[in-house]
């Protein structure tokens, strides 16, 4: 592609490129090890302490990843493409090991290289979408996540019998081809940017009313990952076959690609905080089924719930924080995203203090989530009845023109 080219003319190849990306960091680097966790736990090579401290490890590595990645130097497409070859390696490299510690190494650092990738992808993709006049198009682009987690998981359903190690080399394989199309479809471009550290204006106070957002999208980060991580082995818990608990992680990946990229819509339409609130009110409910009916159809209709908001929840409330501070943004949008990490992190590990003593009648997990369900209506409360500062309004349709 000439460099010189109209710029609508590869508006398919950022898509592409940046679909792929995210569904390779996102739902192989990251949540690949969701549907391999009841396998791993089947084949006995990890217990469910070790799943909760895997999944927590990997949560950490994904804030100190977050929190790092606005320092690198290194060009988007660099870091992308580095970042996806490092995921691929060790991703396939879990198959090669075995024993709790070295996986607490790999799935650590697989955290950090997602959250690189993400910073890389948002830094490239975006910008170039939105100078082309076709933001719209970003849908498309964070649809790769919910790609990413139903091919993995899909693999997993399919090929449960090769066993755990088998399959986290295949998502290895299957990264590395994923990247290699990417590296055709990315161009090097002169108008790439770098990533650089933010600037000092950017160090300004965060606006009146954030500190509310930050501890929903707190809410958030713990409600939505306990799902994501536990709904798999949930289902295993009810049937111990492959072919029929590992159908889950699909459904919850392909919800998530389709609410993707329906979301702009309603996100045009409807109140940000609402579409925000609604969000939580349908993960909360993904999050309690299992609780009200113990059956693999409300395992399903879980991960319908869960992977068709999280997504948008997402966008929503990164989208609000923007609107909140329109000027200078990335003070509210570190606080959050660390906020949303820390709520991921509290998860699982909340799940491991209550397994050893749940509530009555209920499990670990099973306790955890019905914590998580309640702070989930209550931030959709909070959201929903928290009224617009007219004058932030203003400076937000002043920043748009």
């Amino acid at each position: 592609m000439d460099e010189r080219a109209t710029p609508a003319d590869d508006t398919w190849r950022i898509c592409l490129a940046g679909a792929l990306a995210l569904a390779v960091a996102m739902g192989i680097g990251r949540f690949g090890f969701t549907p391999l966790l009841p396998l791993m736990q089947r084949e006995g090579l990890v217990n469910a302490d070790g799943g909760a401290a895997l999944a927590a490890v990997n949560y950490a590595g994904y804030l100190l990843g977050a929190l790092s990645a606005a320092a690198l130097t290194g060009r988007p497409r660099r870091l992308v493409l580095g970042g996806l070859l490092a995921t691929a390696a060790l991703t396939a490299g879990a198959g090669a090991v075995s024993g709790l510690a070295p996986w607490l190494l790999l799935r650590g650092l697989a955290g950090v290289l997602s959250a690189w990738v993400m910073v890389g992808v948002s830094s490239w993709a975006l910008g170039e979408l939105a100078r082309r006049g076709r933001a719209e198009a970003g849908g498309v682009v964070f649809a790769g996540v919910g790609v990413g987690i139903a091919a993995a998981g899909a693999l997993a359903w399919w090929r449960a019998g090769d066993g755990a190690a088998a399959l986290w080399w295949q998502l290895g394989l299957l990264a590395l081809a994923a990247t290699a199309v990417i590296a055709l479809c990315w161009r090097p471009s002169r108008a790439a940017s770098p990533i650089t550290a933010a600037p000092p204006a950017t160090r300004a106070p965060l606006p009146r009313g954030s500190t509310g957002l930050i501890v929903c999208y707190a809410c958030f980060g713990f409600g939505y990952i306990l799902p994501a991580t536990y709904l798999p082995a949930l289902a295993r818990a009810l049937v111990d076959d492959p072919q029929r608990f590992g159908i889950a992680w699909p459904v919850f990946g392909i919800a998530a690609a389709i609410s993707t990229l329906l979301a702009a819509r309603a996100l045009r339409r409807w109140r940000q905080l609402d579409v925000w609130a609604a969000c939580h009110l349908l993960l909360a409910v993904g999050t309690v089924a299992p609780l009200l009916g113990r059956s693999v159809w409300m395992i399903g209709f879980a991960a319908l719930c869960v992977g068709g908001s999280f997504m948008v929840a997402t966008m929503a409330g990164l989208q609000q924080a923007r609107r909140l501070a329109p000027a200078h943004p990335a003070p509210l949008l570190g606080r959050m995203t660390a906020a949303f990490a820390l709520g991921q992190i509290a998860g699982p590990l909340v799940a491991l203090a209550w397994s050893r003593a749940p509530l009555p009648g209920l499990t670990g997990i099973e306790s955890t989530l019905a914590l998580a369900a309640l702070l989930l209506c209550a931030s959709a409360a909070w959201l929903h009845y928290r009224q617009e500062n007219p004058h932030v309004q203003s400076e937000a349709l002043a920043a748009s023109r």
